[in-house]
């Protein structure tokens, strides 16, 4: 028997982090004749056989917040004699980090373009102590473009950066009847069947390119094909009405609002392709979620996800995200039903062979490899 540590800030909360640790120790623990312990401030319950421990954090002033998580994380590990310690989260030591986000000094840097604050500078330096100093046994980055960054700013054995994608699950889609889902979707949005329906989810419209994909289907409109642009998600949509507005294709696009993760599913199911012209994005869950519901997905090259995406077979690619007309030509492609259809496939498949259940498997074999090599010394 086995005591393993899973530290996050957010266990099973909104966010990609806090979602992936959620979907993967659920599964690790529920599996395996271990104990798990989740270290979290803030945390939702699950059916699995965890134990929680309470982290506070001191965020006021702004600065202390990844340190003191850090500290007070460090103090309650030594508590107890771990196996093995994986973190969601930047802390001062663990055997396994997996890397949700990209260094952060380069995030500020070359990302947001700013200054580097108090706070960054704190947050950055946890970081390169973990990186550096931390003992850490393997990193997991969630793209190859998150781990050619990293090996970019940290110059360590690459064979200790490996790359597990986020994964799915199927179950949530394959319950569903997809066509009386999609039928109903559709009138409620006032759509029709016959509607070719573009899917946008996000809760940040400018970082994931809002802007680029309505001059882009406008310029698909000037080429006289006619798309639906789902918004769904939180952002500025008054500023994004007026845009689609200015450019003409206001009656085009229908704002939903932050939707539940059940009607998120509903609505990947009503649309026939998932669009994101991210500035920049470590994976994008809602890309494998798009491809789970037969979607094909249409993403810049800033985009992890692109790891999964197999040009003109299940989505496309998008280097140059202004370049509209060739967005625009793109997405005349899938107006083809019979081209639709096969790539819609090419997705499923691409979603089957990234199942939650397959990521725990390949998280057992890099726990198993670390547990083996301490049990020799």
């Amino acid at each position: 028997m086995q005591n393993i540590a899973v530290v996050i800030s957010k266990y099973g909360l909104v966010g990609g982090a806090e979602q992936f640790a959620s979907e993967l120790t659920d599964r690790l623990a529920a599996a395996a004749e271990h104990d798990f312990h989740v270290y979290a401030h803030r945390w939702q319950k699950t059916a699995a056989p965890l134990t929680f421990h309470p982290i506070p954090i001191i965020s006021f002033p702004k600065f202390l917040t990844t340190l003191s998580f850090a500290y007070f994380v460090q103090r309650r590990l030594k508590e107890t004699n771990f196996s093995l310690v994986h973190s969601h989260e930047r802390i001062f030591s663990a055997d396994v980090f997996t890397l949700h986000g990209i260094p952060h000094q380069y995030w500020v840097h070359h990302v947001r373009r700013k200054h580097m604050s108090l706070y960054d500078s704190a947050t950055a330096w946890v970081e390169k102590t973990l990186v550096n100093n931390g003992s850490c046994k393997k990193f997991i980055a969630v793209s190859s473009l998150t781990q050619g960054i990293f090996l970019q700013e940290y110059k360590i054995d690459p064979d200790q950066v490996a790359v597990i994608h986020p994964g799915v699950d199927l179950a949530a889609y394959e319950q569903k009847n997809r066509n009386i889902v999609r039928t109903g979707t559709r009138r409620k949005l006032g759509l029709t069947n016959a509607d070719f329906v573009i899917l946008f989810a996000s809760m940040n419209f400018e970082i994931k390119g809002l802007d680029d994909i309505l001059l882009a289907l406008a310029a698909l409109k000037a080429q006289n094909f006619t798309g639906k642009l789902v918004v769904a998600g939180k952002g500025n949509i008054k500023k994004y009405t007026k845009m689609a507005k200015e450019i003409g294709i206001i009656s085009d696009v229908i704002f939903t609002g932050p939707l539940k993760k059940e009607h998120l599913i509903e609505m990947y199911i009503a649309s026939d392709l998932y669009a994101m012209l991210s500035k920049f994005d470590t994976f994008g869950m809602v890309v494998l979620e798009a491809m789970a519901a037969g979607l094909p997905v249409v993403i810049s090259s800033n985009v992890g996800a692109k790891d999964l995406v197999q040009e003109g077979e299940n989505g496309f690619i998008i280097a140059n995200p202004a370049d509209y007309g060739g967005i625009a030509s793109k997405l005349k492609i899938l107006f083809n039903e019979n081209v639709r259809r096969k790539m819609s496939g090419a997705a499923q498949r691409t979603a089957a062979e990234n199942t939650w259940d397959t990521v725990a498997a390949k998280y057992w074999q890099i726990y198993d490899d670390i547990l083996s090599a301490k049990n020799k010394k």
